[in-house]
């Protein structure tokens, strides 16, 4: 490879931009001046000297700042092998690092491969032609898949499609479409124009265990025929040389579609057509570690960018995408039928205060959901249980003394999962086995409190002798390949009862289920996070969604769910399966109580040894934030801890800033996060903070 280094005491040449992932705090948030001797295109990978280590760069659009000099350090390598990445690209990754008050390089170089950091020239070079030599062999020849006839409400929606993605615009494209209304063969159709006329197609799902039977039934259409379409994922459960490899796919334009979870937004795609966002309503699109972007919101923004149309998927829209098609930013187009004419399940509500109390017996099954499970088994059909709450019970306790198995490092308590018979925290993963008596009295009965999916299996094998029961949580799903070997023993009948949690509740397409239950879905509704009955309310649509999707089962389906409130306002508009009266009531509420869409939320999170230290520092980052031009606009709340306020003997507090305009906050946050940095030296306690904008969880 060639050295492209700058000779000590040579010409300088050109001044560079470059952006650099530099360290968190340090209150750098645009790109770095290099010298080098001949200019490079924007989007071109470099490798330059920060401090005493050698990190890769990415030259970045733009004018540098500092004038040719021989005091400014030489770029070291140029990956010519490369193409440069598009301008575009970076404007997407430079609004995503101004939105989320990051800096450039962090944003910009956390998005790529963590293996094209490894790699010099010539090694990129050969991975590179490797990978052309791989995808120019030619393809099996397969028939081509069957195509299924459209039902009137696809056909309608693809034809209003086609009328709204006119050259030149990029529309947004709100699919309202029922659970079994068939959605994903509208999203087949459309990536069928756009890879006709030339374009390539991005498909986001919001988990990694639906990405594998999405991208089967993608290949099935566009893996086979003639003229087989090449198609790539991107996620975080691919090996790294697998990551790259895909990742180069799409870059080089070699790949036509791409599906993949959020990080698959930022996939360089140099002739991307249709983006499109299924499930655009699930909380996994938001990400909770390092830069918090929205894979939703960049959605949009990038279908903006690049001229595409943006189609968002979903029997539960999120609020904010309800609101903007109700203001007619959006285009919502419906698909109110499901394929084949079948009905959606009819919901029963079990009033668990009408059960007879039995002191000392506990069980999350009543006699009636019972009997319905019974029945199911009589006549082959599958039922499905959801409850959000892996282990087997979220707390052991002693009856004695009041002992209850916390965990020493958090403020939470430890779970008890009796198929190893430990108590694990799922915050800190401190795992110890089960005491053989109270550690604080000696009572040799503690007991379990409560349930878990474990629980529940065990319970459901007492109640249904002989039954095959499954369950599907992240516990028994760790070995790779097991969610693959669970789902298709589902799909093949080898189950009768599936047990689970969320990871089963959406997405899925279980043609012989007819009975789903939701067992203890109350806890959420009387929740300090004012999210969440629309989560809940949207979990329960999607869990619905799972029965009755075989069209001739359709009018035996039914939705149950064991409520101690079967009155509330969620589970009447659940029993009507409409949405839309649930969303627009909660509109109501939100703009009353002065809440988002109708106003802007920032969060401010500080982790630090003490809660004075947390407090601290974020009551001096709200009197810096009163400092700057606009804060008269902003409502600042006082520090609070958060939900689980300790983890791993590390204190977390919080503080939520509010303000009526995105510009009114964005103005604010700019300054203000280039300021915190200066507020270490007094608060030297505190490890570490990080700002959420747009936060889900609060």
């Amino acid at each position: 490879m060639a050295d492209n280094s700058i000779p000590a005491g040579g010409d300088a040449g050109t001044v560079l931009p470059v952006a650099v992932e530099t360290p968190q705090h340090s209150g750098l948030q645009g790109t770095l001046d290099y010298a080098c001797e001949r200019p490079l295109p924007p989007g071109t990978l470099v490798r330059v000297p920060l401090g005493r280590r050698e990190v890769p760069g990415i030259v970045w659009p733009g004018e540098a700042s500092s004038e040719p000099s021989r005091a400014l350090k030489p770029v070291s390598q140029v990956l010519d092998a490369l193409p440069p990445l598009a301008t575009r690209w970076c404007e997407l990754v430079g609004f995503a690092a101004a939105y989320y008050q990051r800096s450039i390089g962090e944003m910009a170089l956390s998005v790529l491969p963590p293996e094209l950091r490894k790699l010099d020239d010539a090694q990129l070079a050969t991975r590179i032609a490797r990978l052309r030599k791989s995808m120019a062999a030619a393809a099996p020849a397969t028939p081509p898949a069957a195509v299924p006839e459209l039902n009137a409400d696809q056909a309608a929606v693809l034809e209003r499609l086609q009328a709204l993605h006119t050259p030149g615009s990029s529309p947004v494209v709100l699919l309202h479409g029922l659970t079994g209304s068939g959605k994903t063969e509208v999203y087949l159709r459309a990536a069928e124009r756009a890879l006709a006329a030339g374009q390539q197609v991005l498909v986001l799902v919001p988990e990694i265990n639906l990405t594998p039977q999405l991208e089967a039934r993608f290949a099935e259409r566009f893996g086979s025929g003639p003229a087989p379409r090449r198609i790539v994922s991107l996620h975080s459960g691919l090996t790294p040389v697998q990551r790259l490899k895909h990742w180069l796919a799409a870059h080089l334009g070699l790949a036509d579609l791409v599906l993949g979870t959020r990080l698959a937004v930022f996939a360089p795609l140099p002739r991307l057509g249709l983006i499109v966002v299924d499930e655009e309503h699930d909380p996994s699109y938001k990400q909770q570690e390092g830069a918090r972007y929205s894979a939703r919101d960049l959605a949009v923004y990038r279908g903006k960018l690049e001229g595409a149309c943006v189609v968002l998927g979903s029997a539960t829209p999120s609020l904010e995408s309800w609101q903007r098609a109700e203001q007619g930013r959006y285009a919502r187009l419906t698909m109110g039928q499901r394929i084949g004419g079948g009905s959606l399940p009819a919901v029963r509500l079990v009033d668990m205060n009408l059960l007879p109390k039995v002191k000392g017996i506990s069980t999350a099954l009543s006699p009636q959901l019972v009997g319905a499970l019974g029945q199911r088994l009589e006549r082959g059909e599958q039922s499905m249980l959801f409850l959000n709450r892996r282990g087997y019970a979220p707390v052991l306790h002693c009856g004695e003394c009041g002992w209850k198995s916390a965990c020493p490092n958090c403020s939470a308590f430890r779970v008890f999962h009796r198929i190893d018979r430990t108590l694990r925290c799922h915050h800190c993963s401190l795992t110890q086995p089960v005491p053989r008596a109270c550690p604080d009295c000696g009572n040799l009965d503690i007991a379990p409190m409560g349930r878990g999916t474990e629980r529940l299996e065990e319970q459901l094998a007492q109640a249904l002798p002989g039954a095959r029961i499954a369950r599907i949580d992240a516990d028994s799903t760790r070995l790779k390949g097991s969610l693959e070997a669970q789902l298709s023993a589902v799909h093949d009948g080898n189950v009768d009862v599936l047990v689970g949690t969320q990871m089963v509740a959406k997405g899925h397409d279980f043609r012989r289920i007819t009975l789903v239950a939701a067992v203890d879905p109350d806890s959420a509704l009387f929740s300090s996070d004012f999210r969440a009955p629309e989560r809940v309310f949207s979990l329960l649509m999607q869990a619905a969604g799972r029965a009755g999707r075989d069209a001739a089962q359709s009018g035996a389906s039914e939705m149950w769910v064991q409520t101690w409130h079967p009155r509330h306002a969620l589970y009447q508009a659940l029993r009507q399966h409409d949405y839309a009266a649930f969303a627009n009531g909660q509109l109501k509420e939100r703009e009353m109580a002065g809440l988002p869409p109708f106003t802007h939320l920032a969060l401010l999170r500080a982790e630090a040894r003490t809660v004075e230290a947390a407090r601290d520092f974020l009551q001096a980052a709200s009197d810096l934030a009163n400092q700057f031009d606009g804060a008269d606009q902003l409502l600042i709340y006082p520090p609070v801890p958060t939900s689980v306020a300790r983890v791993a003997n590390v204190e977390r507090m919080q503080m939520l800033m509010e303000a009526p305009t995105r510009g009114v906050l964005q103005r604010v946050l700019t300054s203000w996060v280039a300021s915190l940095p200066s507020l270490r030296g007094a608060h030297k306690g505190v490890l570490r903070w990080a700002l959420d904008v747009d936060p889900l969880a609060i």
